[in-house]
């Protein structure tokens, strides 16, 4: 893929999610009132809409704002398909190409490396998300935070309250992980 920030996200979800146990669905996470399993099926419709705005794929048959606890297929395997299925699509982008297409409202088309970028935003955070609910090392480096933080900055101030939440004051000397964090409306130091 031409996207290697991207590559690097949606590689995070897939193991933040392979690394979720069946019996840590129903757990809580940073996504308030949100559990696991929730944060997962989110993620992946997301996914699945990113894939559909930009070029191929189907739109996520539910809501993702309001996404189900679990899936028959498995949550898991339901990632998996919304991973390949971003890659796929996003294989097709000409990285130097014109504007491509987003699921998000209020920025409907924007450059393919942003738009990329913003992709992997998603991804990347939910990742974060799962992770540190699950006990698994959190996924996000300062190198990957410093890359999605334009993205951050494009697209999170016309869906706060609806996609994030209001951001959160950055410590004094925070790192690029705990900023990114801050800004999207987490507690980087979030503990279940």
């Amino acid at each position: 893929m031409s996207f290697p920030v991207l590559t690097t996200a949606l590689d995070l979800l897939r193991r933040a999610a392979e690394g979720v146990p069946a019996d840590r669905l129903d757990d809580p996470t940073p996504c308030d009132q949100w559990t696991v399993g929730q944060v997962l099926m989110h993620a992946a419709g997301d996914q699945h809409a990113w894939a559909a705005h930009v070029g191929v794929g189907a739109l996520p048959a539910y809501n993702p704002f309001d996404p189900p606890r679990g899936h028959d297929e498995g949550v898991q395997s339901v990632v998996r398909t919304a991973i390949e299925a971003a890659a796929a699509t996003w294989e097709r982008v000409d990285p130097a190409g014109g504007p491509v297409g987003t699921p998000l409202p209020p920025v409907p088309t924007m450059d393919p490396q942003l738009a990329a970028a913003a992709c992997a935003l998603d991804a990347a955070v939910h990742a974060w998300d799962v992770a540190v609910a699950t006990g698994q090392p959190a996924p996000l480096t300062a190198e990957l935070a410093e890359q999605l933080m334009p993205a951050a900055r494009a697209t999170a101030e016309p869906l706060r309250g609806f996609a994030y939440a209001a951001a959160l004051p950055t410590e004094p000397g925070a790192d690029p992980v705990a900023a990114l964090l801050a800004y999207l409306g987490r507690d980087p130091h979030w503990q279940r």
